[in-house]
Order: C-alpha cells, then sequence, then structure tokens
C-alpha cells in the first residue's frame, strides 16, 4: 500500500457523517507566521489553540466574538481589531491596534508581559538561550506595552473574558519559534531551502499543543507553505503509528485526517480566526524584535533611518551599517539571513 494512502474501508468511514451522540465539545488551532520574506530580523511562527463548546468546523468565533473583535476597524471603534496582521497593522497606522489585540489575548492566558524577555519567556521560553547570539537582543531589553497603556491592555482583556464566558470559547494554549538569524541560517544551509526550514518548525511547534489521538475533536488550520501541496510527510513524526488519511492535496488546499483531528493547510488562511490571531502574535514579536534591532544601531550611529528588514531597504541598510559591522566585529551570519 502507498505510504499516507488510507485503506478504502477507512476513507469511507471518515467521509461518513459524526456517530451521533458524540460530545460536540472540540479544539481549534491556528498556526502562521511573519517575517519570512526579509533579510534581517527573525521569522516568528505561532500557533494558538481554543476550546469550543461546539463541533470545531462549525464554530463560528467572528459571530460568537463579535461584541469584543473586529476585522473591520475605524478610528472611533473600541473593540479588539483582529484579521490578518497586514491588514491591522502597517507602518503608518503604527503599532497601537496590533498590540491593544495581542496583548489582550495574552491576557486571557494569565500573561502580563511588561518587557520583551517576558513576551519571549511566555510564547518561546526556548528562544532566551539563543539571545546570545545576536548583540541587540543579548544585553536589551524594551519595557510593554509600546503603544498603549496597560489600563488599555486590562481593559481589552476584560472584556475578551467576558464574551468567551458569555459564548462558552477559551483559548488553550499560544505558542511561538522564534528563529533568529544564527538558527536560520544553520537550518537554510542544512536543508538548502527556507520552505523545509519554515515547513519543519510550524510543525515542531505544532507537536507542542496538539496530540494525534485524542478524545475530542479537532480541527487544524493554517496557510499553506509556498508551492507545497503535501504535507503527510511533514506529519507524520506527530502521528508516530495513527493513520494519516489524505483528503485532498492541490493548489488551494491540502487536507488531512489523522484520528478524530482534520488538518487543513489552504490559502489566504488569515481569513479564519485563530489563523488571524497566529498571524497578529508572530507580527507583534517580531515588530518588537525589529525595535531592539534598530534601536541598537540607531545608538550607534544616531542618524540611521531604521529598516523593516525587507529585501529593498534590507540592502540599503546593510550598505549604511557595513563600517559599523566590522568596528563592532558583528559576524555576517547573526546579522544577515541567507535567504
Amino acid at each position: 500500500m502507498e505510504k499516507g494512502k488510507a485503506q478504502p474501508q477507512r476513507v469511507c468511514r471518515v467521509g461518513s457523517p459524526r456517530t451521533k451522540g458524540r460530545c460536540s465539545v472540540g479544539i481549534v488551532i491556528g498556526m502562521d507566521e511573519a517575517g519570512y520574506g526579509p533579510n534581517l530580523g527573525p521569522l516568528v511562527i505561532s500557533v494558538v489553540a481554543w476550546k469550543s463548546n461546539s463541533a470545531p468546523r462549525d464554530t463560528d468565533f467572528w459571530t460568537l466574538l463579535d461584541p469584543v473583535v473586529t476585522q473591520t476597524w475605524t478610528r472611533n471603534e473600541e473593540r479588539l481589531h483582529v484579521g490578518d496582521s497586514k491588514a491591522v497593522y502597517t507602518p503608518a497606522r503604527g503599532l497601537k491596534q496590533l498590540e491593544r489585540s495581542v496583548l489582550s489575548l495574552l491576557g486571557l492566558m494569565n500573561a502580563a508581559p511588561r518587557s520583551f524577555r517576558e513576551l519571549v519567556e511566555f510564547l518561546s521560553p526556548h528562544t532566551l538561550a539563543e539571545f546570545d547570539l545576536e548583540p541587540w537582543f543579548a544585553d536589551s531589553d524594551v519595557e510593554l506595552p509600546l503603544a498603549n497603556t496597560v489600563d488599555e491592555i486590562e481593559t481589552g482583556t476584560a472584556r475578551w473574558r467576558s464574551c468567551c464566558g458569555d459564548c462558552g470559547i477559551e483559548p488553550l494554549a499560544l505558542r511561538s519559534d522564534i528563529v533568529g538569524t544564527v538558527r536560520f541560517n544553520e537550518e537554510v544551509e542544512r536543508h538548502q531551502s527556507k520552505g523545509v526550514v519554515l515547513s519543519e518548525a510550524t510543525i515542531r511547534l505544532l507537536g507542542e499543543v496538539w496530540r494525534p489521538v485524542r478524545e475530542e475533536d479537532c480541527w487544524i488550520i493554517g496557510d499553506k507553505h509556498g508551492g507545497r501541496n503535501r504535507y503527510d510527510d511533514l506529519l507524520e513524526p506527530l502521528a508516530g503509528e495513527t493513520m494519516i488519511l489524505r483528503r485532498n492535496e492541490g493548489a488551494q488546499r491540502s487536507e488531512y485526517r489523522i484520528d478524530r483531528t482534520d488538518i487543513r493547510f489552504q490559502t489566504k488562511a488569515e481569513a479564519q480566526f485563530p489563523v488571524a490571531l497566529a498571524s497578529m502574535i508572530s507580527k507583534y514579536v517580531r515588530e518588537v524584535s525589529m525595535e531592539l534591532f534598530n534601536r541598537y544601531w540607531v545608538a550607534h550611529r544616531p542618524q540611521l533611518k531604521p529598516t523593516k528588514g525587507y529585501p529593498s531597504d534590507a540592502r540599503r541598510f546593510l550598505n549604511e551599517v557595513a563600517d559599523l559591522q566590522e568596528a563592532l566585529a558583528i559576524e555576517t551570519n547573526c546579522f544577515w539571513r541567507c535567504r
């Protein structure tokens, strides 16, 4: 039998309606990244897990949380802006709405980070050990929130908590992987592909919040990784001896079934609430990371224009700090991403 293929009778069983009387409480997991394209700064991947009191794929987070979140924020809007991070945050609009939504969500998990290091310790504690490899992280920190008051964050958390209590949903886990430049370059060198680096890091992170054999139904959704259509090989280490049923693989979406979990990778997955949150968490962590990065260089050259790290501007920045990089003995491997 071909690897990853289901036996015919199992395909029929999985495609049939859910067993009557089965508890509908389930788990919904979203995953997404920020910083895949830049040459400077980290790649950040996040996974968000929610518990719902209805069937996972039937849970309409946008409707349930409408009293507290909105996809279309306007100037006088009091609700939290949740959506694709590229819509929530722009350099012109600033960090305020992205930060307010992300830190209010962390408050639901009883986390109230007051510095970047506290944020990292909650989301990605293993990353702290890598900070010494990059001088802009090694001996520095920044207080949070950056663009909001503590009261604004606490108010957002309180409203979110009240709404979640009313509609019977709650966040279960938030995890991130902050792939710094040194590790990124090492992994790209090993795989000769930054796409593989993203995919493997995402699946490893998923393994921290999900188990393949479970008592409740689960739906996992994430954005497609570049041109990749097949993901069952990546899921195999997590599935172990549990069969992976391949349902669909194509340019728009790839779908699998493992025990009571449905897994989908699709284009524009940020339209799904948990994926949008994962996108926003990743973006916020990366933006604060770049704040520390820019502060380090500007401290040595005050007139230097900060960078977001994307290719065209990153090359400008690289040229403008070339002499500083040499004077400070900063190795290119910890500064410039190879792809």
